[in-house]
């Protein structure tokens, strides 16, 4: 632990100011969408990834890359999806061996009833919040971020550089 480098004040003011508002807004969304559609955050993902999707369809393994989640959990929450009718899991045509997740007519109405309110959230606590410039800086930042842990490899965390 000698070799660690700790935060300091400022790098960890700017993380805790992360984590809270993430959080926060992860907590508004979820509670917004429940109340709208009976969704969760994570399953409003998933029916926006495949509604996005040509067809209406991804292949599971590819799905479960745009959602970022394991391809365990995944299975868990489309399992859950399908039970409701707003998800079909079906055999690739070109691979028996693949599945697809498509989405239903009644997934996409679900999907379509809850959207607005989602969108509200996100601009009344986020995007509205900032200016084009600071939203740029955001794109920036969490695109950094996002190429860094994409290209790590996997395992124990690395050390900082």
């Amino acid at each position: 632990m000698a070799d660690t480098r700790w935060l300091t004040e400022s790098e960890l003011g700017a993380w805790a100011a992360y984590l809270s508002a993430s959080h926060l807004l992860e907590r508004h969304i979820e509670e917004r969408l429940k109340a709208d559609s009976g969704l969760t955050h994570a399953h409003y993902e998933i029916l926006a990834k495949l509604s996005a999707a040509p067809g209406r369809r991804l292949r599971m393994n590819d799905l479960a890359r745009k959602v970022v989640v394991s391809k365990s959990g995944l299975t868990y929450q489309v399992g859950r999806l399908e039970k409701r009718g707003l998800v079909e899991r079906t055999t690739c045509p070109s691979d028996d061996r693949g599945v697809l997740a498509v989405l239903t007519d009644e997934g996409a109405r679900r999907l379509e009833r809850s959207t607005p309110g989602h969108v509200a959230v996100v601009r009344a606590f986020l995007i509205d919040r900032l200016t084009p410039d600071e939203l740029r800086s955001m794109t920036r930042i969490m695109s950094k971020a996002i190429t860094a842990m994409t290209s790590a490899p996997a395992g124990p965390p690395l050390r900082a550089p």
